[in-house]
């Protein structure tokens, strides 16, 4: 295989790219040009299901004959781990090729319970003892730094999610940073231990379009595709700084920046197998990229925007008001969308073949 993503494995091999699906085409071809994780959740679930539930549909069937008290979200949340489980052994030989530093599937826990630390923390235990390539997402508000710091406690790699800001970043470097010298006091191992906190770039930008549309803000269309990148470097370079133990990986892709700007961090990426075969087929010069500043003229323009400011900067959101910024808000209204959506492509299969 040749193209863009190969020769930046090749150049930048601390550059990590993860395919943002646990479809078996999508992993496949993810890994064929590079890629060294994947993704999942219940949406990206749904998703899978609407491309493979021909592969599917008996497994769901058998899983309410198995267990006939199940409810629907048992077994939605059944076919979940089975799917991720799939992406563990798709992703193996990467896994033990670089000892556990790479080939990991995330797995998110039931975005419903997103005020309960205890059973957030609780069911990422309960995934990562599924296999041990398994990392486990959780939204970043109040309630999820309290679970990611049990969970780094408990030895669990995380992946913080719903995030969209410096100080959301900065707020879970923290909690992981608490719950790895908790474990480390007691004795115990972290060595392979991989936490990542994930920035949508591509959600900030979609969150400032709303929010310019919403209050007519005349600025140039350009600098809100800057938005993301602006926020996402700001953070590297905090990161960096202080040392901490967490990888930064983008999420959301909407454009070229979204990838080209981070070549050559030490950052991961998850990007979908539409975007990845738009960058591996792109003219773009693999060189490093990540510490060119953001221009000057699109962070002008963005100076003018309250809500850039309440993601660019490291005091711009208390924790408290994380879980009320525009982006967080529209992201779990689809992540509560796309759940329901599963459970109605799961919910039939409970009647077998009745319904042929």
């Amino acid at each position: 295989m040749s193209g863009k993503l190969i020769e930046m494995r090749e150049k930048f091999p601390n550059t990590h790219v993860w395919v943002d699906s646990c479809s078996k085409a999508d992993l496949e071809y993810g890994m064929s040009v590079g890629c060294v994780g994947a993704t999942t959740n219940p949406v990206i679930v749904n998703q899978v299901l609407g491309s493979e539930m021909p592969e599917w549909k008996d497994t769901i069937t058998e899983l309410y004959k198995s267990n006939p008290e199940a409810t629907e979200d048992d077994v939605a949340w059944m076919l979940i781990e089975k799917m991720g489980l799939r992406g563990c052994e798709m992703l193996r030989p990467v896994y033990e090729k670089e000892n556990g530093a790479c080939g990991k599937i995330s797995m998110q826990t039931n975005i419903k319970n997103y005020h309960n630390a205890e059973k957030m923390a609780a069911q990422a235990v309960g995934f990562s003892k599924l296999a041990d390539n398994i990392m486990v997402k959780m939204p970043i508000n109040e309630a999820g730094l309290k679970a990611f710091e049990e969970a780094t406690y408990r030895g669990v790699s995380i992946n913080a999610t719903v995030s969209f800001s410096v100080a959301q970043a900065v707020a879970l470097a923290e909690a992981v940073e608490r719950g790895m010298k908790r474990r480390e006091a007691e004795g115990k191992d972290t060595s392979k231990m991989t936490p990542v906190c994930t920035i949508m770039i591509g959600r900030i930008d979609d969150w400032l379009k709303k929010a310019v549309a919403r209050d007519s803000v005349a600025i140039d269309p350009e600098a809100l595709e800057w938005a993301g990148v602006a926020v996402f470097k700001k953070a590297y370079k905090i990161f960096k700084e202080r040392g901490y133990r967490t990888r930064l990986l983008t999420a959301a892709y909407r454009n070229i920046h979204h990838w080209q700007q981070f070549i050559g961090g030490d950052v991961s990426m998850t990007i979908t197998s539409k975007w990845l075969k738009v960058y591996d087929n792109s003219n773009v010069e693999i060189r490093n990229y990540m510490d060119d500043p953001v221009p000057q003229q699109w962070l002008d323009q963005l100076d003018k925007l309250p809500d850039f400011h309440r993601a660019y900067d490291e005091d711009g959101m208390t924790v408290a008001e994380f879980e009320y910024y525009g982006a967080f808000v529209t992201c779990l209204e689809g992540f509560f969308k796309g759940y329901e959506q599963l459970l109605q492509q799961v919910r039939p299969m409970q009647f077998g073949s009745v319904l042929k």
